[in-house]
């Protein structure tokens, strides 16, 4: 085991599924990446497997993901990564066929791959076009597809293990503020991180913290702050929002009374569905969220922090709860 940066390790989880199974392959839209440890550890996909289990694809999403379905009705297992989240790119063929194919045949039609959205996150410089974040609450509106949304180094390995060994095709958001976080401890082996489970990464008796993805950036900066309010807070990292580990959620806030919703989604996103099921099965319980505003995300870093949902806004919103 050694620190691994999340750029090594989701790579180094792809690699090692290639290997064990020969039917698993990777489209990369014009590259294919490679990656390496200050320990000299290099992987490059495209040198150790060859340009026919790994294929350097134009920019064309509909393309990508309609070779990445027929591909998987053939027999195969394709990792295609789009370095983008602009949702609709591919989404109609994600609904109609990737989504539903399996199940309208019975499981005849095997419609299973990976899809890695990657690259988006708000963090000042590009234009509003690539400033998209939040896309993977629209893709959750589609039946007979999982959603993963790894934090770190260490889940965004397991995860995409288990993406690639999953039977549904698995929407992998990879936002960029996640892929800069510090290297933690990854094993070197192959490991899965369960689809559908969310992880208590604090526990607490006060206040339900819920966030996922870049936002549990925000989260961690707070929680130091929140603590020293007196307050304790029950800090879930959801790790997938399809399926919703609502079993975890709804002990929770059972236990706290509250909760507090971060996402860097901003309005119509995932936060509000997360906040409906609590609504409706913890009733009674105290709810608010905190998104970035319903606005294209500008090109200025200095604006992008004004909106951010930081910590010192997550430190507001958690010491106004305790007086409701």
């Amino acid at each position: 085991m050694a620190k691994k940066p999340f750029s090594y390790a989701w790579l180094e989880g792809v690699a090692q599924e290639m290997r064990a199974n020969k039917d698993v392959c990777y489209i990369g839209q014009l590259n294919i990446p490679t990656a390496t440890l200050p320990t000299g550890e290099v992987i490059d996909l495209a040198k150790e497997f060859g340009l026919i289990r790994t294929v350097r694809a134009p920019i064309d999403e509909d393309l990508n993901v309609n070779m990445s379905i027929g591909a998987a009705m053939a027999g195969l297992k394709m990792v295609t990564a789009i370095p983008s989240m602009i949702p609709h790119w591919g989404m109609e063929f994600i609904k109609n066929q990737a989504g539903s194919l399996r199940l309208m045949t019975g499981g005849q039609a095997n419609t299973s791959f990976v899809l890695i959205l990657q690259g988006a996150s708000r963090v000042g410089g590009p234009a509003a076009q690539h400033n998209y974040v939040g896309g993977e609450a629209a893709y959750a509106t589609i039946e007979g597809i999982k959603i993963v949304v790894p934090s770190d180094a260490y889940n965004g390995k397991g995860l995409m293990i288990a993406a690639i060994r999953d039977a549904d095709p698995v929407i992998y958001v990879s936002y960029s503020e996640v892929g800069s976080t510090a290297p933690v401890e990854v094993p070197d082996e192959a490991y899965t991180v369960e689809i559908g489970k969310a992880a208590v990464r604090q526990e607490g008796t006060d206040l339900t913290l819920v966030a996922w993805a870049p936002a549990t950036i925000d989260v961690a900066k707070a929680l130091p702050e929140i603590a020293k309010a007196g307050i304790k807070v029950e800090y879930i990292d959801l790790q997938s929002i399809k399926p919703l580990d609502t079993a975890t959620l709804f002990a929770s806030v059972k236990k706290t009374g509250r909760l507090l919703v971060v996402e860097h989604g901003p309005y119509g996103g995932f936060s509000s569905h997360v906040i409906s099921e609590v609504a409706q099965f913890v009733p009674g319980s105290k709810v608010r969220k905190i998104t970035f505003p319903d606005a294209p995300g500008p090109g200025s870093k200095e604006m992008i922090e004004w909106m951010r949902p930081d910590a010192p806004k997550i430190l507001d919103a958690a010491v106004k709860m305790m007086k409701l």
